[in-house]
């Protein structure tokens, strides 16, 4: 699986955030990073990698033109942006999902074909964010421009508050798979 990869800068301290400040941190950084008006032209590897990084990219209006367009990059072939601004541990890098292996339970499907069973991920790849050389996000995308993101522990942690949708989705899946098929 290739996969490309990018930093978060120095000036971000994130790894000994409280909760709630830190979200809105994000939302004050991230109004002030990106003027509303501004056209997104070439994506601010180091913007996306914040947002990415936040309890969910969508509720910062700032935040969606940027990774809408990342992930259209990454749709046509175009690597994930980098930020030369880097510290030690802080990263994030791309890969494509491979069913059953790289991808999340809750988003396989078995396809019965007359050569046998193929499976298939819901999603295309991911972006994998990590603070301070630990696991923070990885944030699951389609060609059709859904994502959704599972946060380590770590993360839900320090962040308090955060987009539970993936969590949602694995109990849901869960509780449809009998006890005797999840070990």
């Amino acid at each position: 699986m290739g996969g490309s990869t990018a930093t978060l800068g120095t000036g971000v301290k994130t790894g000994r955030l409280r909760a709630q400040p830190r979200w809105a941190g994000w939302a004050l950084f991230a109004a002030l990073a990106v003027p509303a008006s501004a056209p997104v032209h070439a994506v601010d590897g180091c913007l996306v990698l914040l947002c990415l990084a936040a309890p969910s990219w969508r509720a910062i209006a700032q935040c969606v033109p940027p990774v809408r367009q990342v992930l259209r990059d990454l749709a046509r072939g175009k690597p994930f942006p980098t930020c030369a601004m880097a510290g030690a541990g802080n990263s994030a890098s791309h890969a494509w999902s491979s069913a059953p292996a790289f991808c999340p339970p809750q988003y396989v499907r078995a396809v019965e074909l007359e050569s046998g069973t193929r499976h298939e991920c819901g999603y295309i790849g991911a972006i994998t964010v990590a603070v301070g050389g630990a696991p923070f996000a990885r944030t699951w995308w389609s060609m059709a421009g859904d994502s959704v993101t599972e946060f380590s522990t770590g993360a839900k942690t320090q962040l308090g508050r955060w987009d539970t949708r993936f969590d949602d989705d694995y109990f849901a899946w869960r509780a449809t798979v009998p006890s005797s098929c999840l070990n």
